[in-house]
């Protein structure tokens, strides 16, 4: 069927010219469309779509080659993600970390997706040639030779189909700023053969809805974060709905400081919302539907003693309560919904199936009374319903289609439906995906609260902390933390991830473009005097970043007396020729030692000297009053064991050294730091200013960024 391309003529969406021309569907091209808008194919019936991928797709679905979206629907769903990520390319700040991720990825594959040639190979491979003369270049150097290897591949077997359309619309500036998801967009890691599908069952586009539904009784953990991106990712994924909603049933436990950074944490990940609601909008009615059951002797009035009631249920005992009339269990309702003194001492349960295997099925509470004040209605109420309760009447309520849990709460789906079935509401899907657990991390947040209220922490948002806040704070960018849940997906297998992956993920976002400053170690340093050195200290303008021109300018002093490191002057001998970084070679000509310890060394410059010679290539920074105190903080994980069991007690296990602040010197420029900024000390590693310059007697306050590589512990 013969259609038109419309699109605005500065972006051609290169990958939809290239697909249509590789399966040989006939495009009328349209260039007049406004600048940002996305193109567009029209048929001649009158029907269109719109977006690069929902043409993508039909092209793909239209074609005559054999399983060109993929040979079934896990192949299908990889080839949507790689869809979403070929665009990553044309964004410049993302074009190196894009080719590595790839690169590594078709290590061992010959094609993206499958054993055959898919719309995602045409798609990544196209917007690669969009990219104009920056890609050539690299095709030309070894730097990424998997995914060059690949690349002329395709370009080989396919070159006068695609080159026809790269000629036509790629110049040496390639074809133009297009607007690009980041690897954020990736759903899970495609790496995994085993991967899962990621639909959702019974989905319609247009018609999802999906919850995001947090307690405000903390902040967000990096665990909170993975249900919260995965209910963004389906939103967009079938252009439906995301309901914020906090489940604030608990008003013992939450505040509106949780509210508030709550919704912080959800703006900082990038969560779109159509509206945030609480579940205590629908106090009113959720009471009623209490009243509605009891009267239709589906719950009751219970005021068993709470450890009794346990036992009962785990021995399958129905309570003595359970056959009260209808009559009895309103006066007792009556009693809670008050407040009295004989109304604390019941709740409501409902009556579903002692004897069932499923002890989640046993009798479960419905409400219980609790004077504390809420966090929004004051003392308006002495009753309050339990998740279990709120969360399937509020799900139906509210239109949500999919309800997304994480697999902890498999026992209980069948509660859910159940209880939904007694209250007469329409069914809600779930779908559960795998809790995130980290190594050395607790993720409780009553666990976390003990820790902030023993001031073992600063507060929630402690770099020591798995709060996004706190691992913001100690130095991780959001696309790594987006992009490590989003690669876990919504596999239902249960795994305990390594930080160290984590923290790779954001070496490599943050080292191509933070800045090169130098740092020596306040208590640990030498005096390296340069006889033949500058009379006079001078400076010169140094990149920040050699390969990065955005870092800025830096200034450096050159100067007759520098310091170093105690551990690389302990390292040198007499006659040792080294290279100091940023300036050139010197030569050791006398290492003054007292009592064992190194006091100075002596040597001259010989800057003709080959740098590639010398094995010790040293950091160094001139003996000048305008040096900038640094305070360079390191930490450890809170608990010792890389896993608690249920049974063990973390107070048992806690890490008796979880922070060490060492004093140092750092180069002048570092008065400019601005709070949050990252950093690279030269051969120290990454940091994060979290205290910039205030004055010469208050150090800068840094913290240490984790790699990737395996930390030594501060005990």
């Amino acid at each position: 069927m013969e259609a038109k391309l419309a699109f605005s003529k500065d972006s051609p969406p290169i990958s939809i010219i290239c697909a249509a021309k590789f399966v040989g569907l006939p495009l009328t091209i349209d260039p007049s469309l406004a600048a940002g808008s996305a193109p567009t194919l029209r048929f001649a019936s009158g029907e269109s779509l719109q977006g690069v991928n929902p043409i993508l797709l039909y092209i793909a679905s239209s074609s005559s080659i054999s399983c060109f979206s993929g040979k079934n629907d896990i192949e299908f769903g990889h080839v949507v993600e790689w869809l979403e990520y070929a665009p990553t390319f044309l964004s410049g700040s993302e074009f190196e970390n894009a080719c590595s991720f790839v690169d590594g990825f078709l290590a061992s594959r010959t094609f993206l997706v499958g054993h055959g040639l898919t719309i995602a190979d045409i798609a990544v491979w196209s917007n690669l040639a969009g990219i104009g003369q920056r890609w050539e270049s690299l095709r030309k150097s070894k730097k990424y030779q998997n995914l060059v290897r690949w690349f002329n591949s395709i370009d080989s077997e396919y070159k006068d189909t695609l080159n026809e359309v790269v000629a036509a619309y790629v110049g040496k500036r390639g074809i133009g700023k297009s607007p690009a998801p980041s690897l954020k967009e990736k759903v899970h890691d495609s790496k995994d053969p085993s991967a899962p599908e990621v639909d959702l069952p019974g989905a319609k586009v247009g018609k999802v809805c999906v919850r995001f539904a947090p307690e405000p009784s903390g902040y967000l953990h990096i665990g909170h974060a993975k249900a919260g991106l995965l209910n963004k990712y389906f939103a967009e994924r079938y252009q439906g709905r995301l309901i914020v909603r906090f489940d604030d049933t608990n008003p013992s436990k939450e505040s509106n400081e949780f509210v508030e950074n709550v919704l912080k944490d959800i703006e900082t990940l990038g969560i779109k919302y159509d509206v945030v609601t609480y579940t205590s909008d629908y106090f009113p009615k959720l009471m009623e539907m209490a009243e509605s059951l009891i009267k239709q002797g589906k719950a009751y009035v219970d005021d068993t003693p709470k450890e009794e009631m346990r036992k009962e249920r785990m021995d399958g005992i129905e309570s003595r309560c359970r056959n009260n009339t209808v009559e009895e269990n309103l006066s007792l309702w009556k009693e809670m919904v008050n407040g009295t003194e004989r109304g604390m001492q019941c709740c409501v349960r409902g009556k579903l199936d002692m004897q069932d295997p499923n002890k989640s099925l046993r009798d479960p509470v419905y409400y219980r009374c609790n004077i504390d004040p809420h966090h929004r209605v004051g003392s308006k109420y002495k009753v309050y319903p339990t998740y279990d309760f709120a969360c399937p009447f509020v799900d139906a309520l509210e239109g949500v289609t999919h309800a997304l849990r994480s697999s902890e709460y498999h026992d209980r789906n069948a509660q859910y439906y159940r209880i939904l079935q007694d209250m007469g509401l329409r069914r809600v899907e779930i779908y559960e995906f795998s809790r995130l657990n980290m190594v050395y991390t607790l993720l409780s947040k009553r666990k976390l609260l003990w820790f902030v209220q023993n001031k073992k922490v600063e507060d929630w948002t402690d770099p020591r902390f798995p709060t996004v806040q706190g691992i913001v704070r100690r130095g991780l960018k959001i696309e790594a933390l987006i992009q490590f849940i989003l690669q876990q997906g919504a596999s239902k297998n249960l795994n305990l991830m390594e930080w160290d992956k984590l923290w790779t993920i954001n070496k490599k976002i943050i080292d191509p473009v933070c800045a090169r400053h130098t740092a020596v170690l306040k208590d640990q340093r030498v005096i390296f005097t340069l006889t033949n050195g500058p009379e006079k200290p001078f400076v010169r303008i140094l990149p920040r970043h050699k390969k990065f021109e955005g870092a800025g300018k830096k200034a450096t002093t050159f100067a007759n007396r520098i310091w170093l490191d105690y551990a690389d002057a302990a390292t040198i001998s007499k006659g040792v020729e080294v290279t100091l970084m940023d300036w050139g070679n010197a030569i050791i000509k006398e290492i003054k030692v007292e009592s064992g310890v190194i006091t100075e060394l002596v040597g001259e410059l010989h800057l003709e000297g080959s740098v590639k010679t010398t094995k010790l290539k040293i950091t160094w920074l001139a003996d000048i009053e305008e040096l900038v105190p640094l305070s360079l903080v390191e930490f450890d994980y809170l608990i010792s064991r890389k896993k608690l069991e249920e049974e063990d007690d973390f107070l048992e296990n806690l890490n008796p050294c979880t922070r060490r602040e060492n004093p140092a010197l750092g180069d002048a420029n570092m008065r400019n730091l601005k709070r949050g900024e990252i950093i690279q000390l030269e051969r120290k590693g990454y940091y994060r200013c979290d205290a910039p310059f205030i004055r010469s007697s208050k150090p800068v306050v840094l913290f240490a960024i984790p790699d990737g590589r395996q930390q030594a512990s501060l005990n």
